[in-house]
């Protein structure tokens, strides 16, 4: 039973403080020496991306750092924090990622030190937020108030982040290994992670006991890959030996030499499923016979307070602002506490202003029973626990800053990488394209339309896929055409990817030029109206279509490519000048890269 009390103005303290105060120290040192010349880059690049800070697109005089997020969970204190930061350290903004995090872009490489102190100060912490070690554990922003889960998972992702965070197992991986839980088949992505767990009950000897289905091998990237079930079901107390096997194993038989391939899912596809599967139990095995007696996962399973949320004065509670139902509508969640909803906070393309931030600081304090904002996976923010009554006040709230753009929940709320704005392997600004879309689809008030909801656009820059795009139901990732010498930045387009329990990955269909995008994805969905049958969304139909399903006009991905052929026409650069040019840029397209800093 949820404990009701009175919430204080001051917020909610964190259970966790994940901070080192003295890295920030060290790492100030390590950087001096770099300077000086006393360091080889490669080590201080190793350096410096275990402790969070990447590398910034052209320079080594920027970095970008990323604050660990554990499950999503960020405090008021921390949030107004985070503003500070932003305004003194970065551009006055900051960005939230697609694994939860939250990074500072173009900070100077002798301040980072400086974040990571004040960082310290309030229990975050960038450690192992880059580099080959466990990164960000994830967890669904919608665990413990999905009415699909079978129990809240979310101790369970803070006490693996808590476990693993500066552990000597994990320093010098292969590659970056990754963690996700999620509350049901629908709310995560299980399947596309190294690590993927969903929460299972289970009934043994009469009595009910939790578990996991756990998923291992699955990743996005260059080349993606689905996980396997590893399998049936895995009692809760062999979490962590099923863990640390992996990583082992991991550790143990990953390729460091060719960091093309130094993933997990290459060596899971290399050796193959059944093989590594046998490694993996047999491993899990010897763990819990060295290791049991000493090695425990530390899950606090507290129930959590639900607290009285406290009244905003001055609102009337009577008059509804404008925008208001179609906001709650392609925004909010029914969570199965009753009387209470989750809010989705639409960013654009992840971004969020110092302003911003502090607001969702204010409204996490004053609307969310549990006190604090979690992350989503789709570059958003979500306020839990938040009475329905309170709804309208909330709206009026965020509206005031800019964040009550409808359609988070909705295809209208796409994904976008952080392309060419800062990233060295991107090749086209697919940051921008992603809030363009957003722009043009809410001004066009496709979030209004139930065939469209449940449908997901994302972005990537490069066919590396930070921006998820092979999990889509419509994805693009960036690339160059050419006519004749002029240049301009196009988009591979994918279609039917998706995370849930049919997880798969999208089918490419072809190359549509960049400034060609948002009309080609309206005369898909005008093709999806005319085609679909009665009880189709535009996801459906086409799963169908990929699939040979279809029965309309439209049966197969050939038909699809001929109906979008007219889009890759380029025009010569005399006939139009802005077709050469990528988003936010005025200047001639090029696809000049820089080193990657994935793999350190």
């Amino acid at each position: 039973m949820s404990t009701i009390t009175k919430q204080s103005r001051d917020g909610k303290k964190p259970k966790v403080n994940w901070a080192r105060i003295e890295e920030s120290d060290h790492f100030a040192e390590m950087v001096k020496k770099f300077r000086q010349g006393k360091l080889e880059p490669d080590l201080f690049r190793r350096f410096r991306l275990q402790n969070g800070a990447y590398g910034t697109r052209m320079t080594d005089d920027y970095a970008m750092v990323r604050v660990k997020l554990p499950a999503g969970e960020v405090y008021p204190h921390q949030l107004e924090r985070l503003a500070t930061l932003s305004e003194q350290y970065s551009i006055g903004s900051a960005h939230v990622s697609t694994r939860q995090n939250l990074q500072l872009h173009w900070v100077i490489l002798e301040d980072v030190s400086e974040i990571m102190r004040s960082l310290a100060e309030v229990g975050l912490t960038s450690r192992e937020a880059c580099g080959n070690a466990v990164r960000n554990v994830m967890c669904s922003p919608l665990a413990g108030v999905c009415k699909d889960e079978e129990f809240d998972v979310t101790p369970y992702a803070i006490a693996t982040a808590k476990f693993f965070l500066r552990n000597p197992l994990n320093q010098s991986l292969p590659r970056k290994f990754k963690f996700n839980f999620t509350c049901c088949e629908k709310h995560g992505m299980a399947r596309m992670v190294d690590v993927g767990l969903i929460p299972q009950m289970r009934t043994i000897n009469g009595q009910s006991r939790r578990g996991f289905k756990i998923f291992l091998g699955g990743g996005l990237g260059n080349k993606s890959f689905v996980g396997h079930q590893l399998e049936d079901w895995t009692p809760e107390e062999d979490l962590l030996y099923t863990s640390i096997a992996t990583i082992r194993i991991f550790d143990r038989l990953g390729d460091r030499k060719h960091l093309e391939r130094n993933r997990m899912r290459y060596l899971v596809d290399s050796m193959g499923w059944e093989q590594f599967q046998s490694l993996v139990l047999k491993e899990r095995a010897l763990v819990k016979m060295a290791q049991s007696v000493i090695v425990k996962l530390s899950v606090d399973s507290t129930p959590q307070k639900i607290e009285n949320n406290v009244r905003i004065t001055g609102f009337d509670g009577k008059s509804i602002p404008d925008g208001f139902s179609r906001w709650r509508k392609g925004n909010t969640f029914a969570q199965k506490q009753p009387g209470y909803y989750s809010v989705s906070i639409t960013l654009e393309a992840g971004d969020i202003t110092a302003n911003q931030l502090r607001t969702i600081s204010e409204v996490s304090k004053d609307f969310s029973a549990e006190g604090y904002a979690r992350t989503g996976f789709v570059q958003d923010i979500y306020l839990r626990f938040v009475a329905e009554s309170d709804l309208p006040r909330l709206y009026a709230k965020l509206i005031d800053v800019g964040l009550a753009n409808p359609g988070s929940l909705t295809m209208v709320h796409p994904v976008g990488c952080s392309g060419t704005t800062s990233c060295n392997l991107a090749l086209t600004n697919s940051h921008r394209l992603a809030k363009e879309i957003q722009r043009k689809f809410i001004e066009l008030k496709l979030d209004q339309d139930d065939d469209l909801r449940e449908s997901s656009i994302k972005i990537s820059g490069c066919p590396n896929s930070c921006g998820q795009h092979e999990i889509a139901t419509i994805g693009f990732f960036g690339g160059g055409g050419r006519t004749g010498k002029d240049m301009y930045p196009v988009y591979q387009m994918s279609l039917g990817g998706r995370s849930d329990g049919e997880t798969m990955l999208g089918v490419n269909v072809m190359r549509i030029p960049a400034k060609r995008v948002i009309p080609a994805v309206l005369k898909l969905v005008e093709t999806f109206k005319a085609n679909k049958n009665q009880d189709d969304d535009l996801k459906s139909w086409i799963h169908k279509v990929i699939t040979g399903h279809a029965n309309s006009q439209v049966r197969t991905v050939d038909d699809i490519k001929k109906i979008l052929l007219p889009f890759t026409q380029a025009p010569s650069i005399e006939q139009d000048k802005d077709f050469y040019a990528d988003y936010g840029s005025d200047s001639s397209y090029h696809t000049r890269t820089g080193k990657g800093e994935c793999a350190a």
